[in-house]
This record gives C-alpha cells, sequence and structure tokens, in this order.
C-alpha cells in the first residue's frame, strides 16, 4: 500500500556510554566544551531545525546527570540504555513502538559530535530524499591510507578511491532501521547503524558532512571541536 502522509523526522541520541578513552571523571557527554555540556551542543542543533519534530536522548537508568542538561521542550529522555551502542538504540526503537510509524525517519546522532548544525541536518534529509536505505553523512577520504604492519611500519598504501569516513546522523526508515538491528548477525561487527543495513544487502545514500562535525572521543579531540564551535560556517 502507498504511503500517504509524510514522514516525521525524529532525532535519537544514544548517551549511555561511559567514554573510557577521554579518561575523565564523568561520561564524556557531560564535559564542558565551548560553555555547555557536549551533549547539549547536539541537542540545540536538532532543537533549531524545523525538519526534526522531536529528539530523544537515550540514557542509562541511573544516569543523575541528565535532567540537568536537557531543555524542558523539545526532547524526551529515555532511561532504557543498554550496554552496547546498538543496544541502545534497539531499546529506544523499542521503547518507541507505536509512537512512530513504519515510514517516520529516525536521525541517529552520536553524542559525542557537539558539531552538528541545522545546515547538515537539513542537508542529510533534503539529499536522501525518499532513498528506500536511508542516507548518512560522511567524509571522502583525501588523505593518503597506510596499512601498518609489524612494529607500527608502513607495510601498503591502501587505495583511496571510494572510501568514506562514516559521520552521524545516520537516517533510516524506523521500521527498517528496527529490523537491520534486530537481525544483526553479528553485533560485534555493527560499528554503526550504517552497517546493520548494510548487513542486509542494502546501500545507504552517502552525504557529503563537513569536518566540524568530528567526534569527540580523545581529551586532543575537545579542542580541535572548540576551534569549530567557536566558529560559524
Amino acid at each position: 500500500m502507498a504511503i500517504t502522509t509524510r514522514p516525521r523526522y525524529v532525532a535519537l541520541i544514544p548517551a549511555a556510554g561511559v567514554g573510557a578513552r577521554m579518561q575523565a571523571a564523568s561520561p564524556k557527554q557531560y564535559l564542558p566544551i565551548a560553555g555547555k555540556p557536549m551533549l547539549r551542543h547536539a541537542l540545540d542543533a536538532f532543537l533549531a531545525s524545523s525538519w526534526i519534530s522531536h529528539t530523544y536522548v537515550v540514557v542509562s537508568a541511573g544516569d543523575e546527570q541528565i535532567d540537568a542538561v536537557v531543555p524542558d521542550h523539545g526532547v524526551t529522555v529515555l532511561r532504557c540504555g543498554g550496554a552496547t551502542r546498538m543496544e541502545t538504540i534497539l531499546n529506544a526503537l523499542q521503547v518507541l513502538q507505536g509512537s512512530l510509524d513504519a515510514h517516520d525517519q529516525v536521525l541517529v546522532h552520536d553524542a559525542a559530535r557537539p558539531g552538528l548544525t541545522p545546515a547538515l541536518i537539513a542537508k542529510l534529509i533534503t539529499e536522501t530524499g525518499d532513498h528506500p536505505a536511508g542516507g548518512l553523512l560522511a567524509l571522502p577520504v583525501v588523505d593518503t591510507v597506510k596499512r601498518a604492519g609489524h612494529g607500527s611500519l608502513s607495510a601498503a598504501t591502501v587505495p583511496r578511491d571510494g572510501l568514506w569516513l562514516a559521520q552521524t546522523p545516520q537516517m533510516f526508515p524506523y521500521a527498517l532501521l528496527r529490523r537491520a538491528l534486530s537481525e544483526a548477525p553479528d553485533p560485534q561487527a555493527i560499528t554503526d547503524d550504517a552497517s546493520a543495513v548494510e548487513a542486509l544487502g542494502l546501500s545507504p545514500k552517502l552525504i557529503e558532512g563537513h569536518p566540524r562535525n568530528l567526534k569527540v572521543t580523545l581529551p586532543r579531540d575537545i579542542q580541535a571541536a572548540e576551534l569549530y564551535l567557536l566558529h560559524s560556517f
């Protein structure tokens, strides 16, 4: 049966991780960056987007910091975080069953990517269009790629043609994303949501993102992220 209603676009931010590699006293999504918690930057980008009808942030049941970070409108906190990112997202999709239609579009975004902007959100949505396998922001690889051998010695140069670095948001129809994560044959091989969709034999669309949308993983990444956050593009 043909879809007769336009899909809604909702954001889903998994934020149940502990950020061990940051070596910080609290989960990295709550670390201050450019004047506010890292997670709040992503929330504000979605709240400022006219495309997004609602934003969901998913945390662990015992999270005591989230209430001080989320605004009092436009965001719902789901306390169903799991042991892994994939489990956290799947738990949230199960909670949202009945609230979202099969064709509603879910934009999954890393809490540790504070450089997201409404312009990037709009670009992902408009350029993905009605592609049935969804789409994701990504950057084409421009540097020469090396494969390391024993002792961190350069063993080979890897052709970079066709290589992209995945970013988020990654956007998929609700029913497709839930199916892809539920049926993932090897959860350890699912490094992002697009890889779960690819495991179904589908090909999400690659939409060129921006370097400012970097993922804060190590302490040195904070300074780079702040430089972007203090300047618009």
